[in-house]
């Protein structure tokens, strides 16, 4: 592909964001594409070594806030006719309460997804603390030397699953941080496909 056919491509896969951030993002592109060439590359290698067209549009869009993205869209394009006015002011005791719902959803299953991953490491950190205790309480005992090494051992032994499941949340909570960034992109693609130049 060319220089030319890329940027074609890619200005008309970015439709839908703001005419300052497609200049921005097609300026970038060529200058990389032109840095490429001075290196020595072919203008097919140079174009070809970005990535697809869906991934760059990834890219983009994860650098730019989703209310920009939002603020682009809704943005009326015409004044508002009296009609138009009147309509939004008598619908309002409707679409206000139901748009803050909406809102205010989103907002706490977000909260909850995070939330879940607080409860895990709360847990681990509860664990790691309980084998502390029964190594205290093995010395702290009375009850004899068995039971003192009972309790160092349940100890240690807590220490060590806490230890493993702290890295098993890690895992979990990286593969929570990828999905919310997916589901974040998602809308930002809700947002930015429809619209027409």
């Amino acid at each position: 592909m060319t220089k030319a056919e890329f940027i074609e491509q890619l200005s008309t896969t970015l439709k839908g964001l703001s005419d300052e951030d497609i200049k921005k993002s097609l300026d970038y592109y060529e200058e990389m594409i032109d840095d490429r060439m001075e290196d020595g590359k072919s203008e097919e290698e140079a174009v070809g070594g970005l990535g697809t067209i869906d991934e760059i549009k990834d890219g983009i869009l994860e650098d730019i806030p989703i209310t920009k993205i939002v603020k682009e869209k809704i943005k009326p394009k015409r004044a508002l006719k009296a009609w138009e006015i009147v309509l939004l002011i008598i619908g309002s005791p409707v679409w206000i309460p139901v748009t803050a719902a909406i809102i205010v959803v989103a907002l706490v299953i977000y909260l909850c997804f995070w939330i879940i991953i607080l409860c895990l490491y709360v847990f681990d950190f509860a664990v790691f603390l309980s084998g502390f205790g029964g190594i205290i309480g093995a010395f702290a005992q009375q009850q004899g030397f068995n039971t003192g090494l009972f309790l160092a051992g349940c100890g240690i032994a807590l220490i060590g699953v806490a230890i493993l499941l702290f890295f098993g949340f890690t895992q979990i909570a990286r593969g929570m941080l990828f999905v919310s960034k997916k589901i974040a992109l998602g809308i930002k693609r809700m947002f930015v496909g429809g619209k027409e130049k």
